[in-house]
C-alpha cells in the first residue's frame, strides 16, 4: 500500500503525525513513536508566557539588584549563565533532529505580535523543519471587533513570515465567523497550512470551594466529526495544506478525516493512553480497510466525501440539521 503524502511541502511516509504533546518531552517515547509510524512528528508547545516570564525574572533579580550599588555589577553572574525554557527547547530540538529520521515541526504558543516571535530564528537554525504556530487565543472583550480578532492571527503570521523561510502550520478554533475566510486570509499571507481544530480547554467549578479548577477532558471521537466537516468544506477550495487534530483515535476517525480531504491526521490523547505503539495499530487497520476497498495508495480516496466531490453538497451544510431533527422519533408510550 502506497500511504504516501505530502504536507507543507515535505514528502512523508504517511499521514500519521503525532500532535504537540508531552511525547516529544523524551527521546525514548520519540523513538517509539518513529518506530510505530510516525511520519514526523511536532514538538510540545514553546509558550509565549514561558519565555517572557523569564526574560522578565532575569531583569528582575540580576539587572536590577545592582540599583544604589555600581560595585555589585561585578559580583552579579551573567543571566547567559542560565539556561530557561527556550534554551532547552533549543537543546530538544537538536536531539529529536538528531536521533529521528522523520521532519520535526517545532511549536509556537502565544496571542501577541512581540518580541517572543523572534526565537522562530533559532528553531529554524537549531534545524526545525517546519514551524507550527498554535495561536490560543480568547476573545473575552465585549468591546473586542471580529475583524480584529482575525487581524491578530495574520499579524503574527506576518511577524513570523519577516523572521524565518520554514513553512508555517496555523492551528486555529474552531471559533471563527467565517473559517473558510479565515483560512484564505493566512493563504494570501504566506501560510502553508492550517490545523483543525483547537481545542480550548475550559475551566471548571469546585463547588465545594466555590472556586475555579483546572480540568482535562481528554477527546473522543465525535470531537473529530466538526474537523471532518470543515476539512470537507475547505477541500479544493484552498491550496493550504489540511491537517486534522482532535477526536483521531482509531483508524476509523482517520479514515474519514481523509475521505473528507485531509493531507494529515493528527493524533495525542489516544498515544498518551495506549502508548506510542497504538500508532502502528491504527496504521495496520488502515492497511486493511484499503484492501478491503481496493485502494492502493491514500491518493485515490482522499477527498472522495468531500464537499467538493459529493452530489448532495447541502449535506454539509443547514440540510444536515434539519434531517437529523425530522428524522427523531419518541419511543412507543403514552405520547403514540
Amino acid at each position: 500500500m502506497n500511504l504516501k503524502t505530502q504536507w507543507l511541502g515535505l514528502h512523508l511516509e504517511n499521514p500519521f503525525v503525532p500532535s504537540a504533546s508531552p511525547l516529544s518531552r523524551s527521546l525514548d517515547s520519540a523513538r517509539r513513536l518513529e518506530d510505530a509510524g510516525a511520519s514526523a512528528l511536532v514538538m510540545y508547545s514553546l509558550f509565549e508566557e514561558a519565555v517572557t516570564a523569564e526574560e522578565e525574572s532575569m531583569v528582575r533579580f540580576l539587572h536590577h539588584q545592582d540599583h544604589g550599588h555600581a560595585e555589585a555589577d561585578d559580583f552579579l553572574p551573567d543571566h547567559m549563565d542560565f539556561p530557561g525554557e527556550l534554551d532547552r527547547y533549543l537543546e530538544q530540538l537538536s536531539a529529536l533532529k538528531s536521533t529521528l529520521e522523520i521532519p520535526i515541526v517545532a511549536s509556537l504558543n502565544g496571542v501577541t505580535d512581540g518580541g517572543w516571535l523572534d526565537i522562530s530564528r533559532l528553531l529554524q537554525e537549531a534545524g526545525a523543519d517546519a514551524l507550527e504556530l498554535n495561536v490560543y487565543y480568547i476573545a473575552s472583550a465585549p468591546w473586542e471587533e471580529c475583524t480584529e480578532v482575525e487581524q491578530r492571527y495574520v499579524d503574527l503570521l506576518n511577524h513570523l513570515r519577516e523572521e524565518i523561510t520554514l513553512p508555517i502550520n496555523m492551528k486555529l478554533s474552531p471559533f471563527f465567523s467565517s473559517i473558510g475566510h479565515m483560512a484564505k486570509r493566512l493563504e494570501n499571507a504566506g501560510a502553508r497550512g492550517v490545523s483543525l481544530f483547537n481545542r480550548f480547554y475550559q475551566p471548571d467549578i469546585n463547588i465545594d470551594n466555590l472556586q475555579l479548577q483546572h480540568s482535562l477532558h481528554p477527546s473522543t471521537s465525535a470531537d473529530a466529526l466538526l474537523r471532518m466537516r470543515w476539512i470537507a468544506m475547505l477541500y479544493k477550495r484552498v491550496g493550504l495544506s489540511l491537517g486534522a487534530t482532535g477526536g483521531i483515535h482509531t483508524a476509523e476517525d482517520a479514515i474519514k478525516l481523509l475521505l473528507a480531504g485531509a493531507d494529515v491526521v493528527h493524533l495525542c490523547t489516544s498515544l498518551l493512553q495506549k502508548g506510542p505503539e497504538w500508532l502502528a495499530t491504527v496504521i495496520t487497520d488502515l492497511h486493511e480497510w484499503m484492501e478491503q476497498q481496493g485502494f492502493e495508495s491514500i491518493d485515490e480516496f482522499r477527498g472522495r466525501v468531500s464537499q467538493y466531490a459529493v452530489t448532495d453538497t447541502s449535506a454539509f451544510e443547514r440540510v444536515n440539521y434539519m434531517r437529523i431533527l425530522d428524522s427523531y422519533s419518541f419511543r412507543p408510550g403514552v405520547w403514540s
